[in-house]
């Protein structure tokens, strides 16, 4: 798979992307990455890349031309990219589109600074993401949290296929059930007898029921679209009802 970005500032992507699960990913060629300076494609001497808004109002907008020309550019070398914006009018990130952009050849990520981009470049637009309800300095941020979340799903990416499964939001919708290491006390603090047992059918019920449980506690609005039986259900609102007062678990 192969991601691209478009940015003025193309340095901060190296680190992040060379580090960890992302730069073993990279070295064993299960995704390639390349940034490309916005201000390549800009004609004056001090390689301008925004101006002023029309109508006047604070800060700058990202011009319109450069970032038209890097894309007519980089869309006739090979494989035409799907390109991805981010701006708060976008659709809501989350691993549903993970997934969907997972099984894309090649994705283009055009990252905005300063107050914003002229709104006339959104037409070349495959995508347009929202990350969350905040303002970030500028796309790159959320360039690479799209890019994390999408690597983790291609093949070899994680060594343990499985491991992506098991994480929250990829099974059946619910948070990830709670996990626990040596020593098995610690503290006062105990882990659950059923995790020591052995017995893989009962670790298994009890993982089931504990993701249920933390969605209902932590994240209950995911239970809407969750896959549940109606005894998980029951389980869910009792913890619901338990938290606000109405009830006991």
């Amino acid at each position: 798979m192969r991601f691209e970005a478009l940015s003025v500032f193309p340095e901060v992507f190296d680190a992040y992307l060379g580090a960890s699960i992302m730069g073993r990913a990279q070295r064993a060629g299960i995704f390639s990455f390349e940034a490309h300076d916005l201000r390549d494609w800009t004609h004056d001497r001090h390689r301008t890349v925004d101006d002023a808004p029309f109508g006047g109002g604070q800060g700058m907008l990202m011009k319109p031309a450069p970032i038209f020309e890097a894309l007519d550019e980089l869309s006739a070398e090979g494989l035409r990219p799907r390109v991805v914006f981010f701006s708060p009018c976008g659709e809501r990130f989350d691993q549903r589109v993970a997934e969907r952009l997972s099984t894309e050849e090649r994705i283009l990520f055009v990252c905005g600074r300063y107050e914003g981009i002229d709104e006339r470049v959104y037409t070349l637009a495959d995508d347009v993401l929202s990350i969350g309800d905040y303002v970030l300095t500028g796309g790159e941020l959320a360039a690479l949290v799209v890019i994390d979340a999408v690597v983790r799903l291609l093949p070899g990416a994680l060594g343990d296929e499985l491991s992506a499964v098991d994480e929250s939001f990829s099974s059946a919708g619910l948070l990830e059930y709670a996990q626990y290491t040596r020593p098995a006390s610690y503290r006062g603090l105990d882990v659950p007898e059923v995790l020591l047992s052995g017995d893989h059918a009962r670790i298994a019920r009890w993982r089931r029921q504990n993701a249920v449980e933390r969605t209902a506690l932590w994240r209950p609005d995911l239970l809407d679209g969750a896959e549940l039986s109606d005894e998980e259900r029951e389980l869910a609102q009792r913890v619901i009802d338990a938290q606000e007062g109405r009830g006991e678990l």
